[in-house]
């Protein structure tokens, strides 16, 4: 199972990935629904389907999932789910009583060619959705696209179905999550809070899948962007949106619907894209910026000085989302190190746009996103020149084990660690606790395999 037999030679690869940095598209859908308080995520598919979406988020979470699929039989896989879907909207309504079902297709629906606006209505027409109740949907055929995608859809339906413009504007800001974790939009909140600005997070996973152990199950967490703020939104001021593959195409929507204006931001990982984030949030929300959060920042540059001689020109290999990778890649390079292989499964102009600029300094760097850009082309790459460090998700460990290299777990999935979705990578703080991480692995590392006569009490 392991890849110790991987060779540094490429072979010009056409129609074939292997171990692929990426997964489907349902899965991102799913993730987005829970970020809505009150909200039963629900497959179009088979109950395979659904099962291994949820899975795959409750191995990284190590909280429960809570779906609905539709089941298909091979009936439904031949006739059409429509029936399935309509029976299901009445028993979720009827059984488990949520503010909103949020469906997504699979590739089996897509393929079929099930219409979610056609079976929605009628299941509407037919008195199965109950008054102050809803059913949002979004196309996630598995074939095309990533969990990333997905991810997109779902945030750009809750303002195709939610958001509500009136003539009055208010002084709030959006915030549209990208992909990350719930500490990380937790985090995000926590800046804005001590700015002072008034804002509205969608999707919000902070109270959702990060919970407290309390002896009470709660089907639906506490929480989770409301119903009222998501129709509020179109009643803001402004939005600044993070990570453009997530987040764009609802930005785009809520503009084009509701007049609001926006600026696309990195994913706040490191002090650059932080900084960006808290003058963009004081320039549209009209205030200072005040000196606590310049404290944190600059408690983030003094642990930076204090571990620039152990991180200085290390070579590093990254794999994940576009939106994670760059404002990372970003943030390495700004500690002096080099990330010199770079791999995304999700295809992304943005990433092929600002990869290249962070870089260009680092002449021995290759980077590339989409098909064929996969765990093999990595650990190929690692074959013909060693990395320092690896940063990524749990998919990288064998790379890890069969290179003997130092490895930082980063991004989804992770599966063969806990406790990391309660641990921030943005803001200031979120920096701090990632330098803290990569020092841990490298000086861990120096500590396990240097000559025993070498160990030192102080490194």
């Amino acid at each position: 199972m392991l890849l110790r037999h991987t060779t540094a030679f490429e072979i010009d690869r056409k129609a074939l990935t292997i171990n692929p940095a990426k997964t489907c598209q349902p899965i991102g859908a799913m993730y987005a629904a829970l970020g809505i308080h009150g909200c039963l995520p629900h497959s179009h598919g088979s109950q395979g389907c659904c099962s291994y979406h949820r899975s795959a988020l409750s191995r990284h979470f190590r909280e429960p999932i809570m779906a609905g699929t539709s089941s298909f039989s091979e009936g439904s896989s031949v006739f059409g789910g429509s029936a399935n879907l309509v029976s299901a909207i009445d028993t979720m309504f009827t059984v488990y009583n949520p503010e909103v079902i949020a469906v997504h297709t699979t590739c089996l629906s897509e393929t079929i060619g099930d219409d979610l606006v056609q079976i929605v209505s009628k299941a509407n027409e037919d008195g199965l959705i109950p008054a102050g109740k809803q059913v949002i949907y979004c196309n996630t055929p598995s074939y095309v696209g990533t969990h990333v995608t997905g991810y997109s859809n779902q945030v750009a339906a809750m303002v195709k179905f939610f958001s509500t413009a009136t003539p009055k504007k208010r002084n709030v800001i959006n915030l549209v999550a990208g992909w990350m974790e719930p500490s990380d939009m937790g985090e995000i909140k926590r800046l804005a809070s001590v700015m002072e600005a008034r804002t509205i997070m969608f999707p919000d996973m902070t109270g959702v899948l990060d919970t407290p152990l309390d002896g009470h199950y709660k089907m639906y967490p506490d929480g989770g962007t409301t119903t009222a703020d998501l129709k509020l939104t179109g009643d803001s001021k402004f939005t600044l949106g993070f990570g453009p593959m997530s987040t764009e195409d609802a930005c785009i929507k809520l503009e084009n619907k509701c007049k609001v204006k926006f600026e696309m931001l990195d994913i706040p990982i490191g002090f650059k894209a932080t900084d960006r984030f808290l003058m963009s949030l004081s320039r549209h929300a009209n205030l200072p910026i005040p000196q606590t959060l310049s404290d944190e920042r600059g408690r983030l540059i003094d642990l930076i000085s204090d571990s620039s001689k152990y991180l200085y020109g290390k070579r590093v290999a990254l794999w994940g989302d576009p939106d994670t990778l760059v404002p990372l890649a970003e943030f390495l390079v700004s500690l002096d190190m080099k990330p010199v292989y770079i791999v995304s499964g999700t295809p992304s102009k943005y990433f092929l746009e600002k990869i290249p600029e962070i870089l260009k300094d680092i002449p021995e760097a290759k980077f590339k996103c989409g098909e064929m850009a996969d765990m093999f082309r990595m650990h190929q790459w690692i074959k013909q020149e060693g990395v320092d460090l690896l940063i990524g998700n749990t998919y990288g460990k064998y790379i890890a084990r069969d290179e003997n290299t130092p490895f930082v777990r980063f991004g989804f999935p992770i599966a063969d660690r806990p406790g990391h979705n309660y641990f921030a990578k943005t803001g200031y703080n979120g920096g701090a606790n990632l330098v803290k991480q990569i020092m841990d692995a490298f000086l861990d590392h120096i500590d396990r395999s240097c000559l025993e006569e070498k160990v030192e009490f102080q490194l």
